[in-house]
C-alpha cells in the first residue's frame, strides 16, 4: 500500500514519477457554523459516496457507518443493490461506461468521494469520460475529499527492488498504465476544484473471503492469476482492515489542515505549535501484471500515523480464519 501528499502545493503531475496526493492550500474556505448548528454541521460534513462498491469499497462503508457517516455507493447490478441494501447501505446501480447523469448529479450533496472504479481495456477509466460534467457537478456542490484507489501495477516491473512513493513509475502493462492515466485525470480534478485528493496504490487486496485460506478450502482450481504467484519471489499484499485503516486515517488529516487554517485566519500570530497533542501534524505532509517488487509504506505509517493491524500475511490469515465456519 502506497500513497505520497504534498501538503503546502497544489498538485503537480510528474508521468516519470509517482503520483501525489495534495491537499492545497487553494481549498474552498468554509466558514465556522453557529455554535447551535454544530451537530447538524457535523452531520453533513461527514457524507462519503462511493463510486464502486466492490471489496474495499464494502468493508470501509461499514466502518464509515460505525463512525457515524452517512454513505452511499454505486454498484453494477439490481442483485448488487439488494446485498448492499441489506447490509444497510444507500446503493445504486451504475453503469460506469454509461451512467445515468443523474445519478452522477446527486454527488454534489457529498463531502467526501472515492473512487474505486478500475479503467477498461480500450477504454480507460470510464468515469473520466465524463469528466467536464462530473467537475460541473462537484464545483457547485460540498465536496472537500477526493481519493483514488489505484495499484502498485504502475511501478512495473522493478526486479525485487523496494519501491515507494518517490520510484518512478514506469507500468508495463496495458492496464498499469491506464491506471497511472487515471491518477493524472482525478488528482487534476481534485486540483481544479481546489479540493484535497489523494492517490492510494494497493497491492495484491486479500481478507475475509478473499484468502489463501479460502482457496484451499474451497478446494476450487488455481486461477492463472494465483498460479503465476507461486514462481514470484516476492508478492505485495495488503488486507482489506488496513487498506480501510488508511483512508480512515486520511479524511482525518484533511479535517485537522482545515481546522489550522480556521485557527490561523481567526489567531494570526497566537500558535506556534505544529502538531495537535495527539501527535498529528497540524500541516500533514501525507505521504494487473504482479510485477516484482517490495513495496516499502515507511511513509504511510510514519505520516498518517497508523499503525498496521497485519503487518504480515500471517496475521492477517489468522485473523481470517477466525471468521470461518466450515459445515
Amino acid at each position: 500500500m502506497s500513497l505520497r501528499f504534498s501538503a503546502t502545493t497544489p498538485i503537480r503531475f510528474d508521468p516519470n514519477r509517482a503520483t501525489s496526493m495534495a491537499a492545497g492550500p487553494n481549498r474552498r474556505p468554509l466558514p465556522l457554523p453557529p455554535r447551535s448548528q454544530a451537530g447538524v454541521d457535523r452531520e453533513l460534513s461527514r457524507r462519503l459516496f462511493i463510486l464502486g462498491v466492490g471489496y474495499v469499497g464494502r468493508f470501509f462503508a461499514q466502518h464509515m457507518k460505525g463512525q457515524g457517516w452517512a454513505v452511499s455507493g454505486t454498484c453494477r447490478s439490481l442483485e448488487k443493490k439488494r446485498q448492499l441494501e441489506e447490509e444497510g447501505l444507500d446503493a445504486r446501480v451504475l453503469d460506469a461506461s454509461e451512467p445515468e447523469l443523474s445519478t452522477l448529479d446527486i454527488l454534489k450533496d457529498y463531502t467526501h468521494l472515492l473512487v474505486s472504479i478500475p479503467p477498461a481495456r480500450g477504454i480507460g477509466d470510464p468515469m473520466l469520460q465524463h469528466r467536464e460534467f462530473l467537475e460541473h457537478v462537484l464545483r457547485d456542490g460540498n465536496l472537500q475529499w477526493l481519493c483514488y484507489l489505484s495499484s502498485t501495477s504502475v511501478y512495473g516491473d522493478c526486479g525485487g527492488a523496494w519501491v515507494d512513493e518517490d520510484y518512478p513509475a514506469n507500468p508495463s502493462t496495458e492496464l498499469g498504465r491506464m491506471r497511472l492515466h487515471a491518477e493524472k485525470g482525478w488528482l487534476d480534478m481534485g486540483h481544479n476544484l481546489g479540493i484535497s485528493s489523494m492517490v492510494l496504490r494497493l497491492g495484491g487486496i486479500y481478507g475475509p473471503g478473499r484468502s489463501a485460506l479460502d482457496t484451499i478450502i474451497s478446494r476450487n482450481p488455481l486461477s492463472d492469476s494465483k498460479k503465476m504467484r507461486l514462481s514470484r519471489q516476492y508478492t505485495s499484499r495488503v488486507h482489506v482492515d488496513d487498506i480501510c485503516q488508511a483512508l480512515r486515517a486520511a479524511p482525518r488529516e484533511e479535517v485537522f489542515e482545515y481546522a489550522e487554517d480556521l485557527v490561523k485566519t481567526k489567531f494570526a500570530g497566537c500558535f506556534q505549535e505544529d502538531k495537535y497533542p495527539d501527535g498529528t501534524e497540524s500541516t500533514v505532509q501525507r505521504v494487473g501484471r504482479r510485477d516484482e517488487k517490495r513495496v516499502l509504506n515507511s511513509r504511510l505509517k510514519q505520516e498518517l500515523g497508523i499503525k498496521l493491524l497485519h503487518p504480515s500475511y500471517k496475521s492477517g490469515l489468522r485473523s481470517i480464519i477466525e471468521q470461518i465456519d466450515v459445515d
